[in-house]
This record gives C-alpha cells, structure tokens and sequence, in this order.
C-alpha cells in the first residue's frame, strides 16, 4: 500500500491484558487475503507483556495509540476517531479471524451500497483456541429492528464491519467526559447493542450477513463469570438510551427483547456455574414473554434443560450437558 494512499480497511483493535492472544489475534490480521488495510491497536492501560507482543511484530500499517484505561468502548472509539479507511473492522484482541474476512465483508459492501453493517457467523473456540463445535449463526437477510432488538444477529465485537461514514454519523459528544463517543461509554456492557439498536432506529442503513463463518470468537472463563446483574443493568440502560422518540416500538418488543436478554444471561449463569441463578433467570424470562418459547423453542427449552441439569451432581451435569449440546448442533441451532 502507498504510503500516501489510505486504506480501504481499517481494523480496530482494542487490549487491555491480553499477552495470552494478541498474538494470534494479529497474525490473523496479517494474513488476509485482502490486504489493504490499517490496523489501529489501542492499549487500554495494560498492565501486562501485550505491549510487549505487540512490538514484535514490524508491519508498518500497524499503528499503536495507547491511553490510561477508558474501557472496551473507550477503546473502541478511540480506534475510529483515528480509522482512515472506508470501511471499519472491529476485532477484540482475544479473538481472531479466518484469512478470507476481510475479501468477503469489503466485496459485500462494495457490492450493497444500503448495507452499513456486515457481519458474519462465528465459531466458537476455547482458551487455546480450538474449535468447539459450536457457534452463533444468525440470521441473515432481511433484518428488521426487531431482530436487532431481541436477538442481536451480529452476535459479537469481533463479527462486524462497517461503513465509516456510518460511524461517524453515530459520533456523539459523551456530556459527562466531553469525548467523541460512537459506542457510549457509560456502558461497561451492552455497548454494541446499544450501538446496534441506535443504528437500527434511524433506519438509513441495513443490517446483512454474510453465510459465511470467518470470526472465531474466544470463550474465556473470566468472561463467562461476569456478573450477570450487572449484565443485566447495562442492558436496561442500553434500553433507556433509545426509547426518547421509539416509544411505540419499545412498548411493542421491549417485553420480548427483555425475555430473550434473560434467557442469555441464564446460559450465562450456566456456564459460570451459578445453577440457582440460572433457573431464576429462566423462569424470570419465561413468565415476562411467553413468545420466546413460540418463536424459538429448542433454544428456550434447552436453556431451562441446562437450567436444572446443572443442579446435578457434575459428573451426571457435564454428560447430560453433553447431549444436549450435540442434540443442539444436530439440529443445526446457534448457542446463545
């Protein structure tokens, strides 16, 4: 790429403790077939060797901001208030892409000009990141503010790329730090659905996937411990951001999208091992709208199956829990 050119591809990459995968995780920018591109790694104050790993390498598209820790948003929209390309990648640092992303996502935008958002399925791997046989895949096409709303199709931070004129029709100034935000940063969680739900809302531009799964998205035991409470809450404050103007469709889909956020969570509390909270969750989802169980009842019913198994002993929990999941991917559902 000349150096005077810009890039048609900037990705973002925010870290902040992650020496265990950064590594990976820029490898696999590198190895695109489509390689035309920045990348933007933004250090959010780590304390440990990242910055370290990252200096290893020596590709001069690869470009460093560092900052006193301002979280995963903070982190993020320092990145896109320094993209120059056309379209913006987003990739956590603990995750990692297959080498075709970048060709796939730059020709579905080049070739749909209403589609501001591109995304993809994703498969799922573990710490050491290998593939577990599981994954989100989304719909796809025709994707209304509902589906936004009450199943997130992007599934994750590292499927999406964007168009930047997109993002810089979402900046805001933040009133409380003063900072140019896209993903608002008084959200420590639920920032991308906000984000999602706010482009959505305006109805300029489309949301559409690709069929293809190019993301592979980490499943960490840190990150399945968080708290689900507060989950919860960032997701309520998510809510509240957007109602201002939207009543009537909040008072149509906000019961529903609010039982399917509950039912996540329950998996959530799965998998970090808090049985009770889960079945509490489940039951909290499935009495504040019972149309999650007619509109997705293999998902709902296989959550509040994993709900009381995990009440068992664990040797019975993880052969059941086994089952289910392949009954799951045998029936080609996405986990989530």
């Amino acid at each position: 790429m000349n150096k005077q050119s810009l890039p048609i591809v900037t990705v973002v990459i925010p870290m902040y403790n992650v020496e265990d995968h950064i590594q990976q995780c820029i490898e696999s920018v590198l190895a695109q077939t489509f390689q035309n591109f920045e990348v933007i790694c933004v250090n959010d104050g780590s304390t440990d060797s990242t910055l370290d790993k990252l200096r290893q390498f020596t590709d001069p598209r690869i470009k460093l901001i560092q900052q006193v820790n301002r979280g995963l948003s903070g982190a993020r929209n320092s990145g896109i208030l320094a993209a120059r390309g056309l379209y913006v990648a987003l990739l956590d640092a603990d995750d990692f892409w297959a080498s075709e992303k970048l060709a796939y996502h730059v020709n579905h935008l080049n070739s749909h000009p209403n589609v501001g958002v591109s995304y993809c399925p994703s498969l799922f791997v573990n710490e050491q990141g290998g593939l577990m046989g599981i994954g989100q895949f989304p719909k796809l096409k025709k994707i209304t503010c509902k589906d936004i709303f009450c199943r997130n199709p992007v599934g994750n931070g590292s499927a999406p790329v964007i168009r930047h004129r997109l993002l810089r029709e979402m900046t805001f100034e933040c009133p409380k730090t003063g900072h140019l935000c896209v993903f608002d940063e008084e959200l420590s969680q639920s920032e991308d659905i906000e984000l999602w739900l706010r482009i959505a809302l305006h109805e300029r531009w489309r949301f559409e996937g690709i069929d293809v799964p190019l993301t592979y998205y980490r499943i960490n035991n840190s990150g399945l411990s968080a708290n689900v409470t507060k989950q919860y809450a960032n997701w309520c404050l998510a809510v509240k951001k957007n109602i201002v103007g939207h009543e009537e469709f909040f008072q149509r889909y906000l019961a529903l999208a609010r039982a399917y956020q509950l039912r996540y969570l329950a998996r959530r509390a799965i998998r970090s091992g808090n049985s009770w909270s889960a079945l509490k969750l489940i039951h909290k989802a499935l009495i504040t709208d019972p149309r999650i169980i007619v509109e997705e009842p293999i998902r709902t019913f296989a959550t509040f199956g994993f709900a009381l198994i995990s009440i068992l002993p664990l040797s019975c929990h993880r052969m059941l829990e086994n089952i289910v999941i392949n009954y799951v991917k045998y029936c080609g559902h996405s986990i989530r």
